[in-house]
């Protein structure tokens, strides 16, 4: 699924099947050497044109890179991890040496061998060890081995607006910690009148089953459980129950959610924006998309931890490596993902050059993604307090509470999961007579038939 939707729209290849009739041979990507002798690796990521100041970057880093490694040539090649055309290229060995991918779809492709084992070469990588171990954890297999580097992530956490909490009495640098103050706030912000909303959700295009599956995590469950070598759902018992009555009670009790529904992200960020809502569960990148897109402003918004904390639902990016790829190349790919996207070295240098922009500095997300831990993590921290540009206070309390969090994963299939689940957030936020039980066991039958097919 895509993170607020300010991602890119992540939807699972396992969950339409293009990876199952690849065959693990599959691979190779070219001449192992250039004309001039250098190793040759190509790479993807490389932003389209029409983002033009990432596209600069992306472009500025390669040339730097190839600089500083006089021995590696570098092809770039746009694009990301696109459904339509990652099955052909495996198939007819035009996957690039280095390819990117999101956090839900590593465990598939390790399955099938479609990744180089990179876990002696990244030995001899920097600041492997400093990563976040439940980032790690996304592109390893059953017994450790490594197959793949996070460069990005996002968890799931609580934007809210500070002038509506301000007018509504609330404090806006002490935001809810728990659901039932979530309750609370958005009654009192809704009692404020003019069509003010005060919490709103997803429940339409598959993003009701995605902030269902949020909910879950936040009150300790999942949507999903391994059981052998299968998936069964899990959501039918008393937490899910929990959540759609609190989505209940908030939609028909207080009337703090508003009559409109069947929303979808871009509804909830024009009404953020726009200044007429409270509260919504998203993750960071949420913040810019509300500012450039719908006349927000930076300093109107704050980011709290997701509320409870007891999980919260997290996704990303990060880079794997051809499973046909030479040792050479595979030791030259590694180089690059390091040098570009974990480079403890240039964290002064890349978030000055978004500073100098006018890029947005001082939110947990690019760039200065939330991947480290330790020491690495408050030299990045010090080094975005130092150029930023938007209120980093506003989001401290999240960032503080972040690593604490136990992060889950989207679940196997997860988008035809989430179309299911979507029905049961229309039943109980458009019908006051819906019974939350009875939803729950009908979605749990078509879920396990899903999960049923995942391999």
């Amino acid at each position: 699924m895509k993170s607020p939707r300010s991602r890119r729209v992540l939807v699972s290849l396992a969950a339409i099947g293009l990876l199952a009739a690849v065959p693990a041979c599959s691979g190779g990507s070219g001449e192992e050497r250039s004309a001039d002798g250098k190793i040759k690796v190509t790479v993807n990521g490389q932003p389209p044109q029409t983002q033009a100041f990432e596209r600069m970057i992306f472009d500025q880093d390669v040339a730097e890179f190839e600089a500083a490694h006089p021995d590696i040539d570098l092809e770039p090649h746009e694009g990301f991890m696109e459904v339509e055309s990652f099955s052909a290229k495996l198939a007819g060995g035009q996957l690039e040496d280095v390819y990117y991918v999101y956090f839900t779809d590593p465990a598939q492709i390790i399955a099938r061998r479609q990744a180089a084992d990179i876990t002696e070469a990244v030995k001899e990588l920097p600041h492997v060890d400093k990563l976040q171990p439940q980032l790690l954890d996304v592109f390893r297999d059953g017994s450790g081995k490594l197959y793949g580097l996070p460069t990005a992530n996002y968890s799931m956490g609580l934007v809210y607006s500070r002038p509506l909490f301000a007018k509504a009495g609330l404090d806006p640098d002490n935001p809810p910690r728990t659901w039932a103050e979530v309750r609370a706030a958005a009654d009192k912000i809704a009692a404020l009148g003019n069509g003010v909303v005060g919490y709103a959700d997803f429940s339409k295009g598959n993003q009701g089953g995605w902030h269902l599956t949020a909910w879950l995590n936040s009150l300790g469950g999942q949507i999903a459980r391994k059981e052998g070598d299968g998936w069964k759902a899990d959501f039918n018992n008393d937490l899910g129950r929990t959540a759609l009555d609190h989505l209940k009670q908030m939609r028909w009790t207080d009337d703090s959610m508003g009559s409109k529904q069947l929303l979808q992200d871009a509804d909830v960020q024009r009404m953020m924006g726009s200044g007429q809502l409270g509260m919504y569960l998203a993750a960071p990148d949420n913040i810019p998309t509300l500012v450039k897109q719908f006349n927000g402003k930076y300093s109107d918004y704050g980011l709290a931890p997701v509320p409870e904390g007891k999980g919260t639902l997290i996704g990303g990016e990060g880079y794997m490596v051809n499973p046909k790829a030479s040792p050479e190349k595979i030791k030259a790919g590694l180089t690059w993902i390091q040098w570009k996207y974990l480079n403890p070295d240039r964290f002064d240098s890349f978030t000055k050059r978004y500073a100098d922009a006018n890029q947005p500095v001082g939110l947990p997300a690019v760039p200065n993604p939330d991947i480290w831990t330790g020491a690495l993590r408050d030299q990045q921290e010090a080094v975005k307090a130092k150029y930023a540009n938007v209120p980093a206070q506003n989001y401290a309390t999240y960032l503080n509470a972040s690593t604490t969090i136990k992060g889950h994963l989207e679940p196997p299939s997860a988008q035809q999961v989430y179309a299911t689940l979507d029905t049961v957030m229309q039943a109980v936020l458009t019908d006051p007579a819906a019974d939350p039980g009875a939803l729950l066991s009908a979605a749990e039958a078509k879920v396990n038939a899903t999960l049923a097919q995942v391999r």
